[in-house]
């Protein structure tokens, strides 16, 4: 278990590492991110751990904030404060009480992203709520660092009766961090519900993607199930039917698409969980390759809903990215019907709202079709924008009318 950071400021001060003139400039701004490179030199940087808690000032040594540095990652400190203050267990406790009441403000039912990281002033920290289920994921070593008051101060306000640990994101690689999947309080079942829009859904916390759920499109789930009374809807990179079950349980006639046999196995048990497997095809197969199927046999539906994973991981990738944006929404335009609805997302931070936007509207073209949109969007409010962070307003979604 890694060492808590009251005993880490007990054994020495903190550090002072001083930024450069224009990172000097962000971070009093409200910027949380120092990249490398952006230091100015001192003997200080080079005694620095990888987990260490810094002081974090001006050239001219004027007090900007305390941070969380590592010299092996590009981001190479995590402002945690701008504040000279105790980074214990009280000061996890206020920021998680401050969270939870942003988002009690919120929702009825205790299932939400209960800490989104640099937006809730907790870089590197994820913590999803499943009731009385907690899952959290740590992506900065310094995070790791104060991990047991994380636990803590965690188990003192919400006193759930299971905390799981979901540290395999690849980010832990850049952090130097290893990865690794542990229980670290009760007994978590196989599977566990999810409510959400009045939809009952079943989600593997331990082995399902990131966290095992995605709280983000919450909102954007209830927008096309609004959408689809009477109507014949395909959900495209269904995974476990985050879009497709409450589209059925408004009426719709339901096509999920995915290529995991185990995600549709749970979309499965979802449907007759909530009384709608008789308005629910699972088909699994490649999402191109089965759109490209439908299209050749003529198929058309009224809403199609298509939700890839990232297609831009980092910004090497972002052309390539792009044009898979391009093309999962021209084979998806091909599948709507005339006058139809076309809803296409993407969970990539690395691709800008307007280069989307763009890929989307020249797949539609691509088609041989035209359109207007309806409506752009993003994540769900348990998922909150830092005002000086724009990589973290990464979802965002186009929701377009076929108008041929």
């Amino acid at each position: 278990m890694s060492k808590p950071a009251a005993a880490g400021l007990e054994e020495r001060s903190m550090l002072t590492l001083r930024l450069d003139k224009e990172a000097g400039k962000a971070v009093r701004a409200g910027f949380p991110w120092v990249y490398a490179g952006q230091f100015a030199e001192s003997a200080e940087q080079a005694m620095a751990t990888p987990d260490e808690l810094c002081e974090v000032a001006t050239r001219r040594g004027e007090f900007l904030g305390i941070g969380m540095f590592n010299a092996a990652s590009q981001i190479a400190c995590r402002m945690l404060t701008q504040k000279r203050e105790r980074i214990d267990e009280a000061f996890f406790a206020q920021r998680l009480a401050q969270a939870l009441a942003r988002r009690e403000k919120i929702f009825r039912e205790p299932y939400y992203r209960l800490v989104h990281a640099e937006a809730d002033g907790l870089p590197g920290l994820i913590i999803d709520r499943f009731s009385d289920i907690c899952v959290l994921q740590i992506t900065a070593a310094g995070m790791e660092r104060c991990v047991e008051l994380i636990f803590t101060a965690l188990d003192q306000m919400l006193k759930p009766q299971t905390i799981l640990l979901r540290n395999d994101a690849k980010a832990r690689v850049q952090e130097g961090l290893a990865q690794e999947v542990r229980l670290v309080k009760g007994d978590l079942p196989e599977l566990v519900e999810v409510h959400e829009n009045g939809c009952r859904y079943l989600a593997d916390l331990r082995r399902g993607q990131k966290t095992g759920w995605f709280y983000d499109q919450r909102v954007n789930r209830a927008m096309m199930a609004e959408r689809c009374a009477g109507k014949t809807v395909i959900d495209v990179y269904a995974h476990s039917g985050g879009f497709g079950l409450p589209c059925a349980l408004r009426g719709g006639m339901v096509t999920l698409v995915d290529s995991s046999a185990l995600a549709l196995g749970l979309a499965a048990k979802a449907a007759t969980l909530n009384h709608v497997a008789e308005r629910c095809m699972m088909r699994q197969g490649d999402a191109v390759e089965t759109m490209t199927s439908l299209a050749a046999e003529g198929k058309q539906f009224d809403v199609v809903i298509a939700d890839p994973p990232a297609f831009v991981q980092n910004k090497k990738d972002i052309t390539a990215g792009l044009k898979g944006y391009v093309k999962v929404a021209r084979h998806a335009a091909a599948l709507v019907s005339p006058g139809g609805l076309l809803f296409v997302a993407s969970c990539s931070h690395h691709a800008s709202a307007g280069a989307f936007e763009k890929s989307v509207l020249e797949g539609i073209e691509k088609a041989g079709r035209s359109g207007k949109v309806l409506r752009r969007t993003g994540a769900a409010p348990d998922h909150p924008v830092h005002p000086q962070l724009p990589q973290s307003a990464y979802l965002k979604a186009i929701l377009a009318q076929m108008e041929d």
